[in-house]
């Protein structure tokens, strides 16, 4: 078997084979490009595996992405995506062997971290992988979205406090530009959450709203008129109002939103396709249970590639010093490491002093960007915490100041 890279000659070839591996046939032929995800794939950062007669049987690529770390630090990443295996070649290390290659080419690259969406929760953690955001839906009968009155504020503080901004209703194929300038805004300051290249803009590549379907959208404007939050989304036949994403520069922002779509006529139900885990959205409501949380998932995946690279990189909120002895079994690499944090800033270096907490490289991905505590890793018994207290330092160190969220589809 020979693993190689891609060309753009190759994207025809590299479609037909993914979408047959997953069992699929493309909505529209290749040569086509724009409005079908697809058509972003990087075809220098694919890889196809070849079968002895030369007929691929595997394929994987990874997008050129900017994540935001905890303390708004925007780094570069592989975004992993289109892997897959015909199944007349599945077991037989084929996806082994393409995972190992894509990693080495990221590191050459000089990537100290890989992301990507999971098709299945059992399949990328034996290659480092591990799940670090989460997200869920949130459904209200219309019926029953009443917003509370805040507690916290008077009825003449509330009415002072009142969000000055206006709700523009647009169609999607109108306001692009909007869109895109709107969420890179939103992404810089979201830990988390990835960069939108201009080019899947351009392409209208990928999920609703950058997808070409047809959308509404409800386009937030402060007191100056300027764009700072939308909500994208459609009403079915079932009288269902659907909210593809919400993008906020605050928290008063997304209330307009919501308020705006949740007093929609003519709806029985909306469902917010993409909240965040602890978000107050449920606890604005009159009826706390009118607000039930449906499908909660995990979203992105991290994959260190330099942990000493991946933890001086990313802002910290707490002070202290932490020995982490860190395995790396695909790889097969394993290395102790003296975090100190000091300031909001990490230095890291090699170390033989014996370890606070012992964890394989998918255990740090997972509570890398702060979205799992690793006291919860410990409870599950994963991570080995090797003195008292070692656990609660290690959930100071790692919480950021906002949970990490990523709603970027690729």
């Amino acid at each position: 078997m020979e693993i190689r890279p891609t060309t753009e000659q190759d994207r025809g070839l590299f479609v037909d084979t993914m979408h047959t591996a997953f069992g699929l046939f493309p909505d529209t032929p290749a040569e086509d490009g724009g409005g079908v995800w697809w058509s972003a794939l990087e075809m220098d950062r694919g890889l196809f595996a070849l079968a002895d007669d030369g007929r691929p049987v595997g394929t994987t690529a990874s997008y050129s992405f900017e994540l935001t770390l905890p303390g708004e630090v925007l780094v570069p990443v592989g975004g992993v995506t289109a892997v897959g295996v015909l199944p007349s070649h599945r077991r037989r290390g084929v996806l082994s062997a393409m995972m190992r290659r894509q990693l080495t080419e990221l590191r050459a690259r000089g990537d100290f971290l890989s992301v990507l969406l999971a098709s299945e929760a059992t399949i990328y953690g034996r290659f480092g992988y591990g799940p670090a955001t989460y997200t869920q839906r949130l459904t209200v009968p219309r019926r029953r979205a009443a917003l509370a009155l805040p507690r916290a504020l008077g009825t003449t503080d509330a009415t002072d406090t009142a969000d000055a901004g206006s709700v523009e209703v647009l169609r999607r194929a109108d306001c692009a530009e909007v869109l895109e300038e709107v969420y890179d805004r939103y992404r810089r300051a979201q830990p988390g959450a990835l960069s939108r290249p201009h080019r899947w803009w351009g392409l209208r590549a990928g999920q609703p709203p950058i997808a070409p379907a047809a959308r509404y959208v409800a386009v937030h404007r402060d007191a100056d008129g300027i764009p700072d939050g939308y909500a994208s989304y459609t009403v079915g036949d079932d009288r269902t109002l659907t909210v593809d994403e919400t993008i906020a520069g605050d928290d008063a922002v997304f209330t307009a939103l919501a308020r705006f779509v949740l007093e929609h006529d003519l709806v029985e139900k909306v469902v917010f396709k993409h909240v965040p885990p602890g978000h107050p959205l449920r606890w604005q409501l009159a009826d706390f249970r009118a607000g039930e949380v449906v499908d909660p998932t995990d979203w992105l995946w991290v994959r260190l590639l330099d942990v000493p690279g991946a933890l001086t990189a990313r802002g910290w909120s707490a002070d202290g010093e932490l020995v982490l002895d860190v395995d790396d079994p695909f790889l097969g690499e394993r290395g102790r490491h003296l975090l100190t944090v000091r300031g909001g800033k990490a230095e890291c270096v090699p170390t033989d002093r014996e370890p606070d907490l012992s964890l394989d490289v998918r255990d740090l991905g997972s509570v890398y960007l702060g979205g799992t505590a690793p006291s919860t890793l410990v409870r599950a018994g994963h991570v080995r915490a090797h003195r008292p207290g070692a656990a609660a330092l290690a959930d100071a160190l790692f919480r950021g100041e906002r949970a990490p969220h990523c709603l970027h589809w690729f």
